[in-house]
């Protein structure tokens, strides 16, 4: 089932199927407005495109390496589902369950649960989780919680694909962006972080000045060989914040759209839809190739329990996971100045 919310900004579109965020619409410089995302008129679409358009990951987003991890010296074995490693959560992630819809007295509000059994995926404990969306003004929040019976990881998030001039537009290596980050997570071939925290100075993963993404994506440089694209985890603190701070802005320079994430989450994955080949055609009959969208993945450090210096992603009985992220959307009145306002 599809859930609508909506405020004099943006209106939003959520299913029960993986909690995934179907479309948001908001205006352009001009007040027209139009869906920023990548998507699929039903459900059915989404369940064969595969991948994970619009939806919540968990219970870890990102990859695992070798489907394998260890919690107070015991060994877990989970199911890979991307070469020898595990991608969100597994085959069977929460971006493929149906949420249950909890009641909620607001029109604006969304609110997602549901109850990862004790072995799921291999994952030890029974983790229960719930997943708030709300519209506030110029923003959709994002808001996580997750409890858990016995030692367990934790690492949500949501992997929506931006396209802020609109699908139909075509790509997205016109748009600028700005990463409020210093360092990136190099990886090897099976993009598995290397655990270094590598200086972004001098590198294609320098957006701490706004950049377009065609600046410098075909350069010949082994981590975007590797993910054939931007497919890279960025720095944005040595753990969870206790409040939002500012991670990414996008710019779309001929819609003046502007997109920006606040997160409390450790990291931030940047990927440019490299996998998209084609294959799919979305909402509007757009086929999706290389590139159609990008995705900004507030996280915790991809494979942390193999890192002894990443942030930890363990959550134990008696603690309470919480995540937040905020997708805010501005207009840039001018191209070239890239001044903001409020819409």
């Amino acid at each position: 089932m599809v859930y609508t919310l909506e405020n004099s900004n943006l209106r939003a579109r959520i299913t029960d199927y993986g909690g995934r965020i179907v479309s948001i619409e908001t205006p352009d410089r001009s007040g027209r407005r139009g869906d920023v995302l990548l998507g699929f008129d039903d459900v059915a679409t989404y369940a064969k495109a595969g991948g994970a358009f619009g939806a919540l990951l968990g219970r870890t987003a990102n990859r695992i390496a070798g489907g394998s991890f260890a919690i107070d010296g015991r060994t877990y074995q989970l199911p890979t589902n991307d070469g020898t490693s595990t991608l969100h959560g597994g085959p069977v992630g929460f971006d493929q369950v149906f949420w249950k819809v909890a009641p909620v007295a607001a029109a604006t509000a969304l609110v997602l649960t549901h109850v990862s059994p004790d072995g799921d995926q291999g994952f030890p404990g029974e983790l229960s989780v719930q997943a708030t969306y709300r519209l506030d003004g110029d923003s959709l929040w994002l808001d996580f919680e997750a409890r858990t019976t016995k030692p367990t990881l934790a690492s949500l998030s949501a992997h929506p694909y931006f396209n802020l001039a609109g699908a139909e537009t075509g790509d997205v290596l016109d748009h600028v962006i700005t990463i409020v980050s210093d360092a990136f997570l190099p990886t090897d071939d099976k993009q598995i972080p290397t655990g270094e925290m590598r200086s972004v100075a001098g590198t294609p993963f320098d957006f701490r000045e706004p950049t377009p993404l065609a600046a410098r994506i075909r350069r010949a440089d082994p981590q975007l060989i590797y993910g054939t694209g931007y497919d890279q985890c960025f720095v944005l603190g040595a753990g969870q914040a206790p409040a939002p701070r500012l991670a990414a802005r996008a710019l779309d320079p001929a819609s003046g759209r502007v997109l920006e994430i606040h997160t409390t989450q450790p990291g931030m994955q940047l990927y440019t839809g490299n996998k998209l080949n084609g294959s799919v055609a979305g909402r509007g009959g757009v086929i999706y190739r290389q590139s159609a969208g990008f995705a900004f993945e507030p996280q915790g450090f991809p494979d942390a329990p193999h890192h002894p210096a990443f942030p930890s992603t363990i959550l134990r009985p008696g603690e309470t996971y919480a995540a937040a992220i905020r997708y805010r959307f501005l207009v840039s009145e001018h191209e070239d100045t890239g001044e903001r306002r409020r819409y």
